[in-house]
Parts: structure tokens; sequence; C-alpha cells
């Protein structure tokens, strides 16, 4: 067997792709820990790492230990936290998926976690929703906000229903209304997200079911991207409401509803099962629900 330690670096090793910077990740000298990685390989008589000159990938055996390690270390904190949370002393790591639409939504949601408990700290990355599952599923991720059609349904609850906006500097649509038919703004250039992605595909949904031919000008992979083009006021866009009122609410566009039709897509929470619960997640959860 392995101890933690020899997990962690496993675990290190994976982050960094590359001996000398995951060593160092872990403090100590490469030769010390490509020394331990090869007593590990030798205790369980398994090829973990596949070599070449440098690091190739993990082998199919090392990818199970992969898993077993977040899943031991994931377990061990779970304790620790649980210890601490009797003494009423919560503290420790939330590491949280968020899809790009929900980052403002998770931003309120942690700071009501840290404002409830000063010492938890969090790690949020910006993924889609199949990666948020896959994280989840291989205990890299504590939790993640996601859309609720595609997750797993036994540990996801739904929080809100994301709504659609058009949104632009006022100069470019100075003639539109509060509420804006998908018909009317054909003629509108937009910069919209790459095909393929789940907001672009919902959106060309739209007009293809409308029967109608946007004016696609420019795309992107990302929706900062996507807003910064709009923000120099050359094109507009179609977003989520809550990622629409956000950039609205610091002056640099206007928001017009998007009717006829309406559209939504309904965006969950989930999360790890442990039992008992982990005190951490637990208390994320109380968070999210506060702000809803």
């Amino acid at each position: 067997m392995s101890d933690f330690r020899d997990l962690e670096l496993l675990l290190a090793l994976e982050r960094n792709k590359n001996f000398s910077a995951a060593a160092s990740e872990c403090n100590i000298s490469q030769p010390a820990f490509s020394k331990r990685i090869s007593n590990m390989e030798y205790r369980l008589k398994l090829p973990l790492v596949r070599r070449g000159n440098n690091f190739i990938g993990f082998t199919k055996e090392g990818e199970l230990v992969l898993k077993w390690a977040r899943r031991l270390l994931s377990d061990a904190e779970a304790m620790q936290q649980e210890i601490k949370a009797v003494k009423n002393e919560l503290s420790g790591t939330l590491v949280l998926g968020v899809i790009p639409t929900a980052t403002s939504f998770a931003a309120v949601a942690t700071a009501e976690l840290r404002q409830n408990f000063p010492k938890v700290d969090i790690e949020i990355y910006s993924l889609s929703t199949a990666q948020i599952v896959r994280g989840i599923n291989n205990f890299s991720i504590d939790a993640g906000i996601l859309y609720f059609e595609d997750a797993d349904p036994k540990i996801t609850t739904k929080l809100y229903s994301e709504t659609y906006m058009l949104i632009s500097k006022p100069e470019l649509l100075k003639n539109l209304t509060e509420k804006v038919r998908w018909k009317d703004i054909c003629e509108i250039p937009l910069t919209l997200l790459t095909p393929g992605m789940r907001n672009r595909q919902l959106i060309d949904g739209i007009f293809r079911d409308l029967k109608l031919s946007p004016n696609v000008v420019a795309q992107a992979s990302d929706f900062t991207s996507v807003i910064s083009q709009v923000a120099h006021g050359h094109t507009a866009t179609i977003a989520p409401k809550e990622l629409a009122e956000t950039f609205f609410d610091l002056g640099l566009v206007e928001k017009f509803y998007l009717i006829e039709p309406t559209i939504s897509n309904t965006v969950g929470l989930s999360t790890k099962e442990y039992s008992p619960p982990l005190p951490i997640i637990e208390a994320f959860k109380k968070s999210v629900h506060a702000v809803l």
C-alpha cells in the first residue's frame, strides 16, 4: 500500500504533467520524487506512469490509482472538516466547477459562504457541464453549478431558470423597445459563441425553428471575448440574463428581453456524495439557497 504522501505526489504529477514541476510543487528534489513514484509502482506491482525522455502520461492502471487517490484524499479531508465542524471551526478548500454563464451567481454564493465561514478557501474553475460531471465522478471537484438537464439527477438539485437577453451598446440599438422579438434582430450584427457550444446550439435552434437567418459577424470561444466585442459597440450578442445583468450593472451595455419565443435553461447544483455529508459541501448548499 501507498501512504497519503505518495498519493499526493501522484496527483501533483497529474496536475503538472512534468516530473520537475511536480517535485517543485511538493517541495522535494526531482530524484526523490521519481524514486517515490518508482517505489509505489514496485509495491503495487503495477506500471503507473508512461515514460520516455519525459513524462508521457499515465497507464490504464495509473488512471485507476489516480481515481482512488482523489477519493482517499477527499475522504481524509472530509474527516478533518467534520472534526473541525464539531468544534465550530469549519475550514478547508471547496473546489467548485461552474459553467461560464453562472459565474456571477457563483460569485454571490461563494461570498455568502465566505462571510459565514471565513476560514474556508475556494477554488473556482470555469468548465462545461460535461467537465463538471466528470470532475465530480472522479473526485477532483466537490460541487458544480451546471445545466440540470445534462447532470446526474440523483445528486443534482434545480436552482434557477436561465433566460436569454439581447445586449449591446445603446447606440447600436437606438430604436428597440425593452422587449424584442427574435425576428426583429436578424439584421443586427451579432457576436456569438462558436458553433457546437451549448448556448450557441440553443440560439441556432431558435433561429432555425423560426426559419430566420441571423447576421453573425464574429464568433468567440468564451463569453469574455464575446462581451469585449459588444463593449466596443460594433456588435450585439445574446446571453443569459444573469450574465447580461452583470455587464448592465457595470454600465457597459443595454439589455433587451427576447420574446416570441422566450427560451430558458435550468441551472442546477451537483455535489459529491458522502456519508456522512461533507460539512463544507453542506455549508455551500445552504449558502447557495440563501442567495436564490
